[in-house]
């Protein structure tokens, strides 16, 4: 049986295969057409992506100066080892490898295959500060590890090291918690951020822009070739950054407490606010940091009684003891309440009666009859017991908000502790409820004892309104616009007489003859602070200024367990002769005291 086709089926068969051919072939073409001119960038991104692994260049941070040009941070050549690898488990496989070759902690690996996993494309850092000896091992070795990243990379240098830290902080790889802030936005796994002091706070500044060379990997992630494979983008220097701090008078003031004694001090131009010197000790090796901080390093300094990593000066909050009654002469003085030639009804026979209280001047044998000008030189308790009694509670705690016993300096560094004032009366309702308090606390405030608690720069903020107009400056570690703000209405003549009446706290009979400079009118206030932790052990303190008549600078010191207040009033006269370059005066014989 045979089968024919009618000529116009032919024709229509044929017509239909044309069409099947011309539309498989538009198919074809559309895709090749698609593949090779529409997404040919984007494939030609896959296949760079695939070939090519992006090896991040750090950008050197930017350097720190002190006010006379020399530097206080600055970057050093050094090196990273890193691994490229193409999954987590040739990583691990890697690490072991290399372990046989170098010293390697279970840590350090977990800590590489941690920030594989945060930035797979990028090289997981292995040694993010290795040493010139384990580079030259791993090069001997290079061909046993074919993803092996060996560079060179800038890292942070402090020359002074301990002698800076308290307030240019240091530096570390940012963490992951980090990473996950708005702050933080664009940085990548692996980078080094400021993690305290000047480093911290002007990161934004101090940074940089990162740097990408590319490197050529096969299918397994090793590398073929580490030069040409796409142009270099070359990282960005930093702008440097200049500071108001004095190395000289840093390093000299570092050299004071050596390894022995323990507090803080800061000196700073009363009329712009500029951080001359500020020192926390004991301190911290800030370079210790850099690349990681050594277990043993970071244990020990948790672990330090001492407390070196809490910042005295900004953190620590003591009672500010006598220096706190040149505040409360201001108040008097303000609210006219007291003049400084005027005598209290109770003169000082070693103590002040109140109610069944028996409330002790520092001097047992007692002071006598004295005006507000005499009893602020020899530190007389009982005559401001009763200045503060004749202030009241009300305007004696309104008075201290108002001069900014509450607050914060607005210094720029990170971390500063709000000093501890009442911020009302209803502060001791509050807190012993309303018939569990009595007029006896004004007797304890006036005196720099009780709720009150200041931070060493609070302290020498306070005492810049008393150097120059009555108004404060704003402490500030780099050189930016000068900020002061009035904090007392005190007259010009008032404020010459509170200074002259300092000055004879280190004049004979004063309560820190010891401490005074030849040649120079060295005004100032000691303080015999009681310690809550441990009350046979009192802090010492002292704020002053010189010279008298036109202030150039404002040194407040405070010793932990220092005792008494001439003692931080002796390192403080030494570091005004330094700063001014006068010579001291010879030591009296005797001298008063708190």
């Amino acid at each position: 049986m045979s089968t024919s086709f009618h000529p116009n089926e032919v024709q229509r068969r044929g017509r239909i295969a044309s069409g099947l051919v011309a539309l498989t072939m538009f198919v074809l073409v559309s895709a090749f057409f698609r593949t090779q001119v529409l997404r040919n960038a984007q494939y030609t991104l896959e296949s760079e992506q695939n070939r090519l692994r992006e090896v991040p260049l750090p950008a050197p941070r930017g350097i720190i100066y002190d006010r006379t040009g020399q530097i206080i941070a600055e970057n050093l050549p050094g090196y990273t080892v890193s691994l490229l690898a193409p999954g987590v488990d040739s990583l691990r496989a890697a690490l072991r490898r290399l372990s046989g070759t170098i010293p390697l902690t279970a840590p350090q690996m977990d800590l590489a295959v941690r920030r594989f996993r945060r930035a797979p494309n990028r090289p997981a850092v292995i040694l993010a500060d290795a040493s010139f000896d384990v580079v030259s091992v791993l090069e001997e070795h290079r061909i046993e590890f074919p993803g092996l990243i060996i560079q060179a990379s800038p890292k942070r240098y402090y020359p002074d090291g301990a002698a800076v830290a308290s307030f240019v902080g240091y530096t570390g790889e940012i963490t992951e918690a980090e990473l996950t802030r708005d702050a933080f936005r664009g940085y990548k796994a692996g980078q080094q951020v400021g993690k305290g002091g000047l480093e911290k706070q002007y990161e934004a500044q101090l940074r940089g822009r990162e740097g990408t060379r590319f490197v050529e990997v096969d299918a397994r992630g090793r590398v073929v070739r580490e030069a040409g494979a796409r142009a270099d983008i070359p990282p960005e220097r930093a702008a440097v950054l200049r500071t108001n701090i004095d190395l000289d008078l840093q390093r000299f003031i570092v050299g004071l407490f050596g390894d022995s004694l323990q507090g803080g001090v800061v000196a700073l131009d009363p009329k712009t606010g500029a951080v001359i010197a500020l020192h926390s000790a004991p301190a911290y090796d800030p370079n210790r940091f850099t690349g990681g901080i050594p277990a043993d390093y970071w244990k020990a300094l948790n672990t330090d009684p001492r407390r070196p990593l809490y910042n005295k000066v900004l953190q620590g909050r003591y009672e500010p003891g006598s220096t706190f009654k040149l505040a409360t002469a201001s108040i008097a003085l303000e609210r006219k309440v007291a003049t400084l030639d005027d005598r209290m009804p109770t003169p000082c026979s070693g103590g002040y009666q109140f109610g069944n209280r028996y409330f002790r001047c520092w001097e047992h044998k007692g002071h006598g009859s004295l005006t507000m000008r005499e009893a602020i030189a020899v530190s007389c308790d009982v005559y401001f017991y009763q200045l503060g009694l004749k202030i009241g509670i009300e305007r004696l705690v309104a008075g201290g908000v108002s001069l900014k016993f509450l607050d914060r300096t607005g210094i720029d560094l990170p971390e500063e502790s709000p000093s501890q004032f009442p911020y009302a009366v209803e502060y001791y309702n509050k807190r012993y409820g309303p018939r569990g308090w009595s007029n006896a606390v004004v007797l304890n405030l006036s005196i720099g004892q009780g709720e009150n608690s200041q931070t060493v720069l609070n302290m020498a903020r306070f005492y810049t309104a008393l150097a120059t107009d009555g108004r404060e400056a704003q402490p500030s570690i780099m050189q930016r616009p000068v900020k002061r703000d009035s904090i007392m209405s005190l007259t010009p003549d008032q404020l010459v007489a509170l200074r002259d009446a300092m000055v004879g706290v280190t004049q004979a009979g004063g309560s820190a003859a010891s401490a005074a400079i030849q040649g120079v009118r060295l005004a100032g206030k000691t303080g015999t602070a009681q310690n809550s932790q441990d009350p046979k052990r009192d802090h010492a303190w002292f704020v002053g200024m010189a010279p008298a008549e036109q202030p150039k600078v404002v040194v407040a010191v405070m010793l932990e367990f220092g005792g008494h207040g001439t003692r931080a009033a002796r390192i403080a006269s030494k570091i005004i002769e330094h700063f001014l370059k006068v010579k001291a005066a010879p030591v009296p014989v005797t001298e008063a005291g708190t």
